[in-house]
């Protein structure tokens, strides 16, 4: 505030001195151009013949009316004699050192012995006519109405005074708004430097400092709900990591468990055998036959394993195409009725011949034959069935089901899951690995699908996926 008040006084001063001056000047330039046009109308007057007498009376009457101009003086002398005069006779020892007009001091010009005033200063002019024979001498001294004349208004000082004090007082009011605009940043800046959950709530006013201030309001909000967000997306992160590591860990410690169980029931059979040489052949044909079944169900949960971890560390991997669902279906049909696997179980489908999905057939088909084997192993039915149920512009919705015994409520949630058995006891017998459904949900997914199980209301178990349709470019 302080320098932009003092600048504003030191524009004010300067620009008060040079008023003062200029009209200063202006008026002494008024009185001598009045003077010098008295004496040029007289000189006129003479080169053109012309008596100046009613003239001279004339300036006589009419400068004796104006207390400025009530004292001047003027000598009228033709070839050095007097003619004319107003006031008393000014005589000039020497006019060649006189200059024509404007301000001389005493000494310069001499009035007759009988002045008894003496004037410091004064205004006057001189003039010759063109024949060199009439001269004419105009002074006016300085009296106390010239002086007042010549100097500058004392309204300028009181112009000036009331601009600087009103450019003060604007210059204050703009200095307190944009000191309350400064103050309420730095507090802003300080908060926000001290508080991370400060939330700032100034109202700045409407000019160019307040549009600054609440842009950067704006980037420190937009900044803090970035940190926000990150904060939150990495809390997110840690735990998908520490759920991810968990899932390890425990896929680790559940095919531990589950190698276990063959590879411990195959030991013991060699070992028998091993230790009893003299076995009869019946019970080591019964001995090696049990050994075989393990060894199958062991290379079945290392394949199912390997499948898993295809599935979930390499979906980005695999190879996607147009393929005829209805084909996979016929060719699953054909393979589980040629295995046996379905037992008494009947497997209908009714899909379009011209079904077509993005998908992977050897996918594909490993998937619809878990999902056949799981319902002939578990449900205690008589038939199951694959259908297409409806369709979008994008996906193609599908139901497989039994009208087998179903699973309870409670075990609907972790039909998925690696190695769930809702009778582990039962389904080792049956010699399943706990991963056919696991897989299921895994090639669904791989393949940009969605899958959900529930229990049909006329009995057995229904899961619904969505598989993404095929449409040829046109």
């Amino acid at each position: 505030m302080l320098p932009l008040v003092t600048l504003v006084w030191l524009i004010i001063i300067v620009l008060g001195i040079w008023m003062f001056h200029t009209e200063k000047k202006l008026r002494v330039e008024n009185i001598s151009s009045q003077i010098s046009l008295i004496n040029s109308r007289i000189i006129a007057a003479y080169d053109s013949n012309t008596d100046p007498s009613d003239f001279l009376d004339f300036i006589k009457d009419y400068y004796r009316q104006n207390p400025v101009y009530d004292d001047i003086r003027m000598s009228v002398y033709h070839t050095g004699t007097l003619i004319y005069q107003i006031g008393e006779p000014i005589q000039v020892p020497d006019t060649r050192d006189l200059k024509t007009g404007g301000v001389a001091s005493m000494g310069d010009i001499q009035f007759d012995t009988n002045e008894s005033r003496r004037e410091s200063n004064f205004y006057y002019d001189v003039i010759q006519s063109r024949d060199r024979k009439l001269l004419v001498y105009t002074m006016l001294p300085f009296s106390p109405e010239v002086v007042a004349a010549s100097s500058a208004s004392k309204s300028i000082y009181v112009i000036l005074i009331s601009v600087a004090i009103l450019a003060t007082f604007i210059a204050l009011a703009i200095a307190h708004r944009i000191g309350k605009n400064i103050s309420m940043l730095r507090d802003f800046a300080m908060r926000a430097g001290s508080d991370p959950t400060f939330v700032p709530s100034m109202a700045f006013p409407r000019d160019e400092i307040g549009d600054i201030a609440r842009q950067i309001v704006k980037f420190y909000n937009e900044r803090s709900t970035s940190i926000i967000k990150l904060k939150r997306e990495h809390k997110v992160a840690m735990h998908a990591l520490e759920e991810k590591t968990r899932l390890k860990r425990e896929l680790t410690n559940n095919i531990n468990h589950e190698l276990k169980t063959p590879i411990g029931v195959i030991k013991g059979y060699l070992d028998t055998i091993n230790e009893h040489p003299d076995m009869d052949e019946e019970s080591r044909r019964h001995f090696m036959q049990k050994v075989g079944e393990h060894v199958n169900r062991l290379t079945q949960l290392l394949d199912d394993i390997s499948s898993i971890t295809r599935l979930e560390y390499g979906s980005k991997m695999i190879n996607t195409e147009p393929v005829n669902f209805h084909e996979i279906a016929f060719q699953a049909v054909s393979d589980l009725e040629t295995s046996g696997i379905m037992g008494q179980m009947i497997f209908n489908y009714d899909i379009p011949v011209d079904c077509q999905v993005i998908g992977n057939s050897g996918l594909l088909l490993a998937m619809i034959n878990n999902l056949a084997k799981n319902s002939a192993a578990y449900s205690k039915g008589t038939e199951c069935n694959l259908i297409l149920t409806d369709k979008d512009d994008e996906y193609l919705h599908f139901a497989f089901y039994d009208d087998g015994i179903g699973v309870k409520e409670s075990s609907l949630p972790h039909l998925f899951e690696r190695f769930f058995r809702e009778d582990s006891g039962r389904s080792r017998k049956k010699g399943g690995t706990g991963l056919g459904l696991c897989i299921v949900q895994n090639t669904i997914e791989a393949l940009g699908g969605t899958i959900t199980a529930s229990n049909r209301e006329g009995g057995g178990l229904l899961f619904r996926f969505t598989l993404k349709r095929y449409i040829p470019n046109s």
